[in-house]
């Protein structure tokens, strides 16, 4: 029994089972970049709004102390048309061409 089985040799799988080792999530540096260009572009915004806010408050401070002129009205004057138009004659026209 057994004189089969080589000593010393086993013999190899032919088919291996393929080891899954789980690799960490590392921040990718791209990100991580945007993140930081996305923080810092927010916080020129809430500068800037900031700014003009009180640019906007000056200004309608300006305008209630200043008296405010009086706006000419325009009046659209339209003219009534002069002749008639005919238009038998216009179609007339038309059908020479």
């Amino acid at each position: 029994m057994g004189k089969n089985k080589q000593k010393g040799k086993k013999a190899k799988n032919v088919f291996q089972v393929a080891k899954h080792t789980k690799v960490k999530n590392k921040a990718k540096p791209v990100k991580t970049t945007l993140k930081h260009i996305n923080a810092l572009k927010n916080e020129k915004v809430e500068s800037l709004n900031e700014l003009f806010t009180e640019v906007q408050r000056d200004v309608t401070s300006v305008s209630k102390c200043s008296a405010p002129e009086p706006k000419k009205s325009a009046e659209i004057v339209r003219e009534a048309p002069r002749e008639s138009v005919n238009v038998d004659n216009a179609a007339q026209m038309f059908s020479q061409l």
